[in-house]
């Protein structure tokens, strides 16, 4: 998994996105796309799909790695599709999940997510999908030759980046993740207090009312009946 940030337009692969939002949300998830390759962070509204495409090679190793940041339950349905339309992989309303795969054949392989299974949740989902492996750091690094200790040091700085990049980029899901059950949790308390205050307020006056009547005059009428 890599993180990379918005500021450099790299020679990335572009996934062609499909849905049912406006043409502005549309035109940016798009910009998003190219400039952050697989990596994404998206919303998902209630009854609606998402889908994402990629032109794969036959024979190249894929990876599918996605997590429910914010909304509901905290899941969703994912599915993966090969050029025929076969199916690969399918979970349904799952928190986060990773699915490694060969490429059988040339074509556009598709992956879609779905939170049609809600009629009032949205939900923030994050995915990365990694197509082939990483280039290596050096172009003769697979040479016959063993590499020098200064290259040897800067491949092993290279896979301890990669890690912390990695250990990030989940800490910071954890963290968006934490937020919004903070702020849903916020948001039931502050409901309930005021519930809470209306209900006393109510209670108050009742009794108020109650105790008057009690101590309150009442007139009394006699009526003569002639004989």
């Amino acid at each position: 998994m890599t993180c990379h940030v918005c500021n450099t337009l790299l020679s990335t692969r572009r996934i062609r996105v499909s849905s049912t939002w406006s043409a502005q949300v549309l035109w940016a998830q798009l910009l998003c796309a190219w400039v952050l390759g697989s990596e994404l962070t998206f919303e998902l509204p209630d009854n609606a799909k998402q889908c994402f495409y990629e032109d794969i090679i036959m024979g190249t190793k894929c990876t599918l790695e996605f997590q429910v940041v914010t909304g509901g339950h905290y899941d969703v349905d994912c599915r993966i599709e090969d050029p025929d339309g076969s199916t690969l992989y399918k979970e349904m309303k799952k928190q986060y999940d990773s699915f490694t795969f060969a490429a059988a054949k040339n074509g556009t392989y598709k992956f879609c997510f779905s939170n049609e299974f809600s009629t009032f949740t949205h939900k923030t989902v994050y995915f990365d999908f990694q197509v082939g492996d990483d280039p290596p750091l050096f172009p003769n690094e697979n040479r016959v030759t063993a590499l020098t200790q200064m290259e040897s040091a800067c491949v092993s700085i290279h896979e301890a980046l990669k890690l912390v990049i990695d250990s990030q980029t989940h800490f910071r899901l954890r963290e968006a993740q934490g937020r919004s059950r903070a702020e849903d949790l916020n948001t039931r308390v502050a409901f309930w207090s005021i519930g809470e205050a209306i209900i006393l307020l109510v209670v108050s006056i009742s009794q108020v009312v109650l105790l008057r009547s009690f101590f309150s005059d009442k007139k009394t009428t006699t009526t003569r009946v002639g004989s």
